[in-house]
């Protein structure tokens, strides 16, 4: 479990990040934080494992607050994926993924073994752990990323716009992959996305921010939209967009479901 207990952040000029912020993302389960730019996102992220110190309130992970214990143990203990997977270019795949499980005293040895199951987990041939990041496609290295991410076993996922930097139907298939493999191993998901579409598929509970780091929002994608809360909400999410609005027509002897503007979205079973 994460708890983000009264947070905020001023910057030095008096930049506000975030603004008295609460909110519990379940332990085993995926939260989503989505919002436009600007909205502290990113910043509330990053104070989970002590990239960025709250001004004013706490972080507990697992009940302990973060800022009791030493910075860099913290960092080790939680998996955290970037944009285009942060490797390191000079390392290769299978060096990359051990690189904490070797720093946490890990045999190299072992912790490469390991790298090459977690290769196969994230659905990548093995093979590739002998090559180097550039030799990746950026499906490829993101992949490499979440391994990573995951040799160390750690019990919170950190993930900040993890699949932003891939084509739309490599993202399709690293968002299935990620509800997978959070199903399977029961990791407890923080996730920072602009994309509200990708916040639905992905959040078992979604927060939605406003400019300057406010709360604006927070539940299941269904109760969002359900019951947008304001305006704000509810353009944000696109409330009222035609493929939101959704309907079911018989067509050929089968039901399928359109969208507003009468194109299919898929077959009702």
């Amino acid at each position: 479990m994460i708890e983000f207990r009264n947070v905020s952040k001023t910057y030095p000029g008096g930049t506000q990040a975030v603004a008295g912020f609460s909110l519990t993302a379940a332990t085993g389960a995926i939260t989503v934080l989505v919002g436009p730019s600007g909205s502290g996102k990113t910043t509330l992220l990053r104070m989970v494992n002590r990239m960025v110190e709250p001004t004013s309130g706490a972080v507990f992970v697992e009940g302990r607050d973060v800022a009791q214990g030493d910075a860099v143990e913290l960092r080790r203990s939680i998996g955290y994926v970037l944009q285009e997977g942060g490797l390191l270019p000079h390392r290769t795949v299978l060096d990359n993924v051990a690189t904490v499980p070797v720093l946490k005293g890990t045999r190299r040895r072992e912790a490469r073994a390991r790298a090459a199951t977690l290769l196969e987990r994230v659905g990548l041939d093995p093979g590739l752990g002998a090559r180097y990041p550039s030799e990746l496609s950026g499906g490829q290295r993101q992949r490499v990323g979440v391994a990573r991410a995951l040799a160390a076993n750690p019990a919170v996922l950190l993930m900040d716009e993890p699949f932003g930097a891939v084509d739309p139907l490599v993202r399709r298939e690293l968002q299935d992959q990620l509800r997978r493999l959070q199903q399977d191993l029961g990791k407890t998901v923080l996730l920072v996305t602009h994309d509200i579409d990708e916040a639905f598929r992905l959040g078992d509970t979604v927060a939605v921010m406003r400019q300057g780091g406010h709360l604006a929002q927070v539940g299941t994608p269904a109760e969002l939209l359900a019951n947008p809360q304001d305006g704000f909400v509810r353009g944000f999410i696109g409330a009222d967009r035609a493929d939101r609005t959704l309907t079911v027509v018989d067509r050929a002897g089968r039901r399928l479901v359109v969208d507003a503007d009468g194109r299919p979205a898929g077959v009702l079973r």
